[in-house]
């Protein structure tokens, strides 16, 4: 009796988890599994101890093994910092043919969460993992005012042909230093590319904002390639705690983690958390899915409420994946098991050999694919019970009814109780414009009083903008697969949105790559034009949540008299122009009435429909032509 509201309260519980990342959700909904086989069990305080210490011991040898035979120590993290660096290199290569490419900075996002080590790991962590991210990362701003043709290189001539050459050496030598990274091997760069770090400024053919853009790209380089190669910037010594050395991003230790993980927990309790929504879908599921089991003819009832935890997430599209991958990779698997133990015949020995395969093979597929990793997790469990005499027919069809009744459960759930994504995209994107603001903001007053607080500042809400920059393609993407209609922006508006808030993105990157030093004298004139800015698109934010149209007129007056007619840079009064236009931009796609959405999505439906026609009837077209 007690059964039943301990696996509700856990699965809830195994949901909320989602709330800390997907890593902790998945390992919790394994417990909800592994709660649903053991309470099918004989049990008694004295086997309890024993699977208890069966598990314990399992532990143990693990840890033994990962001890005696590690796996790539600190490969995680060499990879993300890797991926990061050949992302900039790939960014520079594109700007060689498109000066004014859009940059994604999700890989420097994750080798920034990668680059979070405890004060132990700090200890231990290869020196070359210390520095190159940062490097990697102020690279950015110089390469696009360098390659922007109204700002930095002009757009024909030699000055176009050596940015192009600049930008081609950072691709190398990130490629490069990527590489070495990633396999712990020299720095392997073309003589050519060394040569031209090599080379002086006397020589120099580009002037102005170009020159400054080069030889900041120039200096960096340098250090890449000295970090790379010596495996610290400068003659640094290794971070210790305590000690002298370099920062590092600190990462809480197990009990400091509870009271964060606490506080994360608490902010998705919420009717109108997705989150919370899971957690009560899951909790609502198991339960359901363990009463109706028991209820039917069949035995290993706990497949179909295993079967609905596995597959479900915060996310339709995760869960209708999922739980379609599981019902195709349960069913090859079954069969072709099956198949192997009526032609093999009983054979305990040889069917534990097999067990052990499948197993492995469950494990290695996982990141190939959900259907793969499950299709030998079917047969494992065929094998399993092929060991112990069981007949084909006294598992195979429980097992394929069962877990066709989980995934079915699954996406009931997600029907009756669903937590859409489409909708929350004018929350997400008036999230990301109100963040793109401060960005620029903080840029500008870098400019206005050029200290190391405001540096800080400008840094602080660079890392908030492409957080919300990466909760709006979360969003979108996951709104792309949902079969929902649009409720606030249209496929199209999202795409021309995103666009728009891009280019703004990149008007504030140009500004970030002439950033002056400490030392320079401060323009105060710009601390005005930072503060109209920021709030007008704080306005513009509200805006696009309540749905209504943008002030583009109020925009362009705060610019133009909030400070910006006074700005001497013409360089930066040509950004601010950019920022202008990239909000008239947004104001365009978001600007719609009721009536003229409608009519745009009555139209794409049109194409759609244009477009499978013409493709259904090209092959008589081509018949007729023949």
């Amino acid at each position: 009796m007690t059964f039943l509201p301990l696996l509700a309260l856990w699965t809830f519980g195994a949901g909320l988890a989602w709330s800390v990342g997907s890593t902790a959700g998945i390992v919790a909904a394994t417990t909800v599994g592994s709660m649903l086989v053991t309470i099918t069990l004989p049990t008694s305080p004295g086997r309890a101890l024993e699977h208890a210490g069966i598990i314990a011991l399992g532990r143990v040898v693990q840890a033994v093994l990962i001890l005696l035979f590690p796996i790539r120590r600190w490969g995680a993290h060499r990879d993300a910092l890797a991926d990061a660096l050949a992302a900039v290199g790939d960014y520079a290569r594109r700007l060689r043919h498109d000066p004014t490419a859009a940059f994604d900075p999700e890989p420097l996002m994750t080798a920034r969460d990668a680059a979070a080590v405890t004060p132990s790991q700090a200890r231990t962590r290869p020196v070359a993992l210390h520095g190159p991210r940062g490097v990697a990362e102020r690279m950015v701003p110089p390469m696009a005012a360098l390659a922007d043709p109204d700002t930095g290189a002009p757009a024909e001539g030699p000055g176009r042909d050596r940015a192009r050459e600049l930008l081609d050496a950072a691709a190398e030598v990130l490629d490069a230093a990527a590489r070495s990274i990633r396999r712990g091997t020299p720095v392997e760069v073309p003589p050519r590319t060394s040569e031209l770090l090599r080379e002086g400024t006397e020589h120099e053919v580009l002037d102005g904002p170009a020159r400054q853009a080069a030889e900041t790209l120039r200096e960096l380089l340098c250090e890449a390639l000295e970090i790379a190669e010596c495996g610290n910037a400068r003659g640094r010594t290794p971070v210790h705690r305590g000690g002298a050395g370099v920062e590092f991003l600190e990462r809480p230790t197990m009990f400091r983690l509870v009271p964060v993980v606490a506080r994360a927990v608490r902010r998705q309790l919420r009717h109108d958390s997705p989150v919370f929504r899971h957690a009560v879908r899951l909790a609502a599921v198991a339960t359901l899915g363990y009463l109706i089991a028991a209820q039917l003819p069949l035995g290993h009832g706990y497949w179909a409420p295993i079967a609905s935890v596995m597959v479900m997430g915060p996310d339709f599209h995760r869960t209708y994946a999922r739980a379609v991958a599981r019902l195709a990779g349960t069913l090859v698997g079954v069969v072709l098991a099956t198949g192997a133990v009526e032609a093999l015949g009983p054979d305990a020995r040889l069917f534990g050999a097999l067990a052990v395969v499948s197993a492995g093979l469950s494990y290695t597929l996982t990141r190939t694919g959900y259907a793969y990793s499950q299709c030998f997790t079917a047969a494992y469990v065929v094998f399993l019970l092929g060991m112990g005499g069981h007949a084909w027919e006294q598992t195979v069809p429980e097992r394929m009814a069962l877990t066709l009744l989980g995934g079915a459960l699954a996406m009931l759930a997600y029907a009756v109780f669903p937590a859409w994504e489409t909708p929350r995209l004018r929350e997400r994107l008036a999230d990301w414009l109100a963040a793109n603001g401060r960005h620029a903001a903080a840029v500008l007053r870098h400019f206005a009083e050029p200290t190391t607080a405001r540096h800080a500042d400008m840094r602080s809400a660079q890392l908030a903008s492409r957080r919300a920059r990466a909760a709006w393609q979360e969003a979108y993407d996951r709104a792309q697969r949902e079969p929902v209609r649009p409720g606030g922006l249209t496929a199209q508006e999202a795409k021309d949105a995103q666009k728009a808030l891009e280019g703004f993105g990149r008007a504030v990157t140009l500004m970030e790559g002439r950033v002056p030093h400490d030392e320079n004298p401060p323009a105060p004139e710009v601390e005005e034009l930072a503060e109209a800015l920021e709030s007008d698109t704080e306005r513009a934010a509200a805006a696009v949540r309540e749905r209504r149209d943008p002030n583009r007129a109020r925009v362009e007056r705060a610019l133009r008299t909030g400070g910006g007619a006074g700005v001497r840079s013409p360089a930066l009064r040509g950004e601010a122009a950019l920022q202008k236009h990239a909000l008239e931009e947004l104001a365009t796609a978001v600007s719609r009435t009721p009536l003229e959405r409608d009519v745009s999505s009555l139209r794409e439906d049109q194409q759609v429909r244009a477009v499978v026609e013409s493709q259904g009837d090209g092959s008589e077209a081509r018949h007729r032509d023949g």
